[in-house]
């Protein structure tokens, strides 16, 4: 696997440098693409050696070290505080936050094309996690359950879910014109909320580290796939928008 992704690096490397360079007017489509395909890749390499671990159950020890230091700083008080943060990364808080940032989007950036996008991550980032979990059929921990949980364990889909919104939250944050400040403090809030959102799985004994970490990153290669995805649809659109403005001055040239 590893040689294949060099491979594929190497490949991409190489049209860059024959057909790209930073005057290109789609330079910045290309290497954002790239950038993201390169996530993409690896991340997708690491998921597999993660779960090729978890099915031999080489990571039990690792799994059992981090889940009792984690529940050791069980309090009342925590307790309250990591069963909030995890109704943060349920269907009703992705609704609200959705609702808050289309309103942002449709009256502040006049744009409903992210609207769709961050909409389409989130849900399609769903289904997948109840696929990935079918396929792996991991059972929860035998550790007290502080929450109600009806699917199986690995991958965590609190964890894929909030990657997955919340870290294209963080891309589109840095694809819009905004205050550095304010693109800095929504990168870190929205990091943050990613973080808080997988320990507490943790914390509350519905999920191995493993489960997490496996969410995460299976949240991150979905983000870097939708990049992907939506720069090459953008791409595409910007060069056909080209071509045709190129054919209607052409066309005025010859009458």
């Amino acid at each position: 696997m590893v040689q294949v992704t060099k491979k594929y690096i190497n490949d991409f490397v190489e049209f860059y440098k024959k057909h790209v360079t930073r005057e290109h007017p789609d330079f910045p489509f290309y290497l954002l693409i790239f950038l993201s395909f390169l996530v993409f890749v690896i991340g997708i390499n690491l998921f597999i050696e993660l779960t090729e671990e978890v099915q031999g159950e080489t990571v039990d020890h690792f799994d059992q070290r981090v889940t009792d230091f984690v529940t050791s700083f069980r309090t009342p008080e925590m307790n309250n505080f990591f069963q909030f943060v995890t109704d943060l990364g349920d269907f009703y808080a992705y609704l609200i936050a959705t609702i808050i940032v289309a309103l942002y989007f449709f009256f502040r950036l006049n744009n409903k094309k992210f609207i769709l996008q961050l909409i389409g991550v989130v849900i399609l980032s769903f289904l997948v996690n109840l696929a990935l979990k079918e396929a792996f059929d991991r059972a929860r921990p035998t550790l007290e359950h502080m929450v109600v949980v009806k699917t199986l364990s690995y991958p965590s889909g609190h964890a894929m879910s909030a990657m997955s919104y919340y870290g294209f939250l963080i891309y589109l944050s840095f694809h819009i014109k905004m205050n550095k400040l304010l693109r800095l403090f929504l990168a870190i809030l929205f990091a943050a909320l990613i973080f808080f959102i997988g320990l507490s799985r943790i914390y509350l004994g519905v999920h191995y580290p493993s489960d997490v970490v496996g969410g995460f990153i299976g949240g991150l290669i979905w983000v870097a796939f939708c990049v992907v995805l939506f720069n090459i649809i953008d791409l595409l659109r910007q060069k056909r928008a080209r071509y045709n403005i190129e054919d209607e001055e052409e066309n005025l040239e010859t009458e």
